[in-house]
């Protein structure tokens, strides 16, 4: 028998060590190195009669469709996903506790149970729990016939259930939660995570079934447990969203057969997750017209176009330094565009406050909105109203200067739709789908000239 061996693992980032470390050299964190008990494995010689997939074989020859997958009647859950399920995929969803990551997740098993076995494990709620949520999410109709629940943590036992009753999807919720009953450390542990990871995805590949696996986060937000463990599973979605917010955002962050950075908007009710089939116009529904600091961004989310709403406000600062908050946009970001309004436009902020917030709970990475919040700012210094049928795209560069953005005809196709009649977009912006009607395009090379044209 291999002889076991205590090696000291972090936390945090997966980092092993022979010795017990205060502070992970690798990470940084402080009290993250835990005593795991590691047993090695026996390696095999390889023998005649290798399991299906174990042998090379001509690419022409690999039977299946590329593009086959699984429909899923969640149309925004299908979206994110690239289309649909694909046969064998690993599916990893996060989120904050209580966002709606298992309400989401039994939704979509009992959409599916409709058309084949579905199995739902859960190794936190019992099943009187899931049939109770399970009950509140059908309001009142029947329930699937072949959705099957199960209770259990042995990770052995879960994968023999598994495969005796073949199901198309197979739910584990969560993968903190499953333990393999070799490894000596605790349920959770940078080494169960990864190994019940690892051996989960073998079972999805051998046996096309394809596996969603429900994760924790931790306080920033990323998925708990190792790096490695995004890097194991095929596709990685987090379930982002405010408390008090009723809008939850599905967000791909890494997708091997779809477009990463797709979204899916759903709206939290009592019946469950609600899908919104136009996420631009409910994030503009609650939008107060002729308000100072209020301007709409047109941005790209993966391959969809949404328009937000971007609320910037000045203030004279009480304090020796003017404070700066961003709610919904990069901090950096916010400094860049305010230093950029204070050098080349002449804005006098060294003596304001500026709030900007992106309303709705959404998250704009895209520079695209660049213009947008430095409009919004301007507005509200100026303490004059932006037109209510206008809207903004535009990245600002250092030198006040506006950029070119991707997709250009897009935006503009999306804002046509909302009502919106004039757009300012960067001077060297190309209209890569041909004139949009009924909308006015105007140009501006500097965000001196957009600010000049809109205030």
């Amino acid at each position: 028998m291999a002889k076991a061996k205590t090696q000291y693992v972090c936390q945090q980032c997966g980092k092993t060590a022979a010795k017990s470390l205060g502070r992970c050299p690798q990470c940084g964190a402080w009290n993250s190195m835990v005593a795991e008990t590691v047993v090695p494995r026996k390696h095999s010689k390889a023998r005649a009669g290798l399991p299906y997939g174990s042998r090379p074989k001509r690419l022409a020859e690999i039977e299946g469709d590329v593009e086959e997958r699984i429909p899923l009647p969640i149309g925004e859950f299908s979206r994110v996903l690239g289309g649909g399920v694909v046969p064998g995929s690993l599916v990893l969803i996060g989120g904050d506790p209580g966002i709606g990551k298992s309400t989401l997740i039994l939704q979509a098993a009992m959409a599916m149970a409709s058309a084949g076995p579905v199995l739902y494990i859960s190794g936190e709620e019992s099943q009187r729990q899931i049939k109770a949520r399970a009950l509140r999410l059908a309001n009142g109709k029947d329930l699937p016939d072949e959705l099957f629940l199960l209770t259990e943590t042995d990770l052995d036992q879960i994968i023999a259930h598994i495969q005796e009753l073949g199901p198309r999807l197979a739910v584990i919720d969560s993968i903190q939660a499953v333990h393999i009953t070799e490894i000596e450390s605790g349920a959770g542990s940078i080494v169960q995570v990864r190994e019940s990871a690892s051996r989960l995805q073998a079972l999805a590949k051998s046996s096309a079934i394809s596996i969603f696996l429900i994760g924790h986060v931790t306080k920033e937000g990323a998925i708990a447990g190792p790096r490695v463990l995004e890097h194991i599973v095929d596709t990685v979605l987090y379930l982002e969203g405010d408390a008090f917010h009723t809008y939850r955002l599905l967000r791909s962050a890494k997708n091997r057969f779809g477009a990463t950075t797709e979204i899916g908007v759903f709206e939290m009710q009592p019946s469950g997750m609600v899908e919104v089939a136009n996420p631009s116009e409910a994030f503009l529904a609650e939008r107060v017209v002729n308000s100072p600091g209020s301007a709409i961004a047109v941005i790209i989310e993966g391959t969809r176009p949404l328009l937000v709403e971007v609320q910037g406000l000045t203030s004279n600062t009480s304090f020796g330094h003017p404070r700066r908050t961003a709610n919904g946009i990069d901090f950096n970001r916010l400094l860049l565009i305010i230093a950029v309004l204070s050098r080349r436009v002449g804005l006098r902020l060294a003596d304001q406050d500026v709030f900007v917030n992106i309303v709705g709970g959404l998250r704009v990475s895209e520079p695209a909105a660049d213009l947008a919040a430095a409009v919004a700012i301007a507005s509200s210094l100026k303490n004059q109203p932006l037109p209510t049928d206008m809207a903004f795209i535009g990245e600002v560069g250092l030198s006040g200067e506006l950029r070119a953005v991707s997709r250009l005809s897009t935006r503009l196709r999306e804002a046509v739709k909302l009502g919106f009649s004039r757009v300012i977009v960067p001077k060297s912006g190309r209209l890569d789908g041909g004139n949009v009607d009924n909308l006015k395009v105007l140009r501006a090379g500097t965000i001196k000239e957009a600010i000049r044209r809109a205030v």
